[in-house]
């Protein structure tokens, strides 16, 4: 009897000093896709649930509104070249006729300066045909990094908004625990201690550590944030998991 009472005790003692809480798995990179450029989309090559790696085009938009402004860029840049064509004949004419002295230096300085302005002109036209050029490499949306599209708000026909989410990209690499905890149990954790976790629908078990605790942004709830990592090795861990942590409070003294 006395031994039953003993195991009994030590049982209670035991589970007096766990705490069992209830998480979810999130992915600690999760990324909202958007366009920088506004136009039609031409086409949108994945869905909901694809698995993209780095640098797989997500979606295009069409480049009719870039085709039109580079062709008047390229209009402007022929104009101004022809432009400089002539003033360059011009100057060396009166060049000619200004060193037998049948022109006057007032005239030559105005064609030397007009020249000037033109070839001025045309690098800075120049330059905006490059930068017009550089736009075409937004038009193909890209992969930032590897991941799952978790959410997708885009079809093909549609207008692409710059800032409008497309889709959102989770990075299923670096994946987190969040659980909340009540205040009254702060003094009883800590920062790097080790936890144990169990994700029951993947009969998945292994130890966390407890990353960061960032207080609830819902003052009512008197409670606060714990981050915890893990190593989700090759079992099919994604964000959203109904997870189980079990922390020892008596480690974090």
């Amino acid at each position: 009897m006395i031994k039953i009472l003993l195991t009994t005790i030590f049982c209670v003692n035991l589970f007096a000093n766990q705490l069992e809480l209830s998480g979810t798995v999130i992915s600690d990179n999760e990324k909202i896709i958007t366009s920088r450029n506004m136009g039609y989309i031409k086409d949108v090559y994945v869905n909901e649930g694809s698995q993209v790696k780095k640098g797989d085009i997500l979606y295009e938009i069409d480049s009719s509104s870039i085709d039109s402004n580079k062709k008047e860029v390229l209009l402007n840049l022929e104009i101004l070249k022809n432009q400089e064509k002539n003033i360059q004949l011009n100057y060396n004419r009166y060049k000619r006729l200004q060193e037998q002295d049948l022109v006057s230096k007032y005239d030559l300085e105005q064609l030397e300066l007009n020249l000037l302005n033109t070839k001025n002109m045309i690098l800075i036209t120049n330059a905006k045909l490059k930068e017009v050029d550089t736009q075409y490499d937004y038009l193909k949306i890209k992969a930032p990094n590897d991941g799952l599209i978790i959410k997708k708000s885009i079809k093909a026909g549609e207008m692409a908004m710059p800032s409008i989410p497309a889709f959102i990209l989770t990075d299923l690499s670096n994946l987190l625990i969040k659980t909340d905890i009540s205040e009254t149990n702060l003094n009883s954790i800590k920062i790097g201690q080790s936890v144990d976790i169990e994700i029951a629908s993947q009969n998945f078990k292994t130890k966390g550590v407890i990353e960061a605790i960032i207080p609830n942004t819902n003052a009512m709830t008197h409670s606060f944030i714990l981050k915890i990592s893990f190593n989700k090795e090759n079992f099919n861990i994604y964000p959203g998991m109904y997870s189980k942590i079990l922390i020892d409070l008596a480690n974090a003294n």
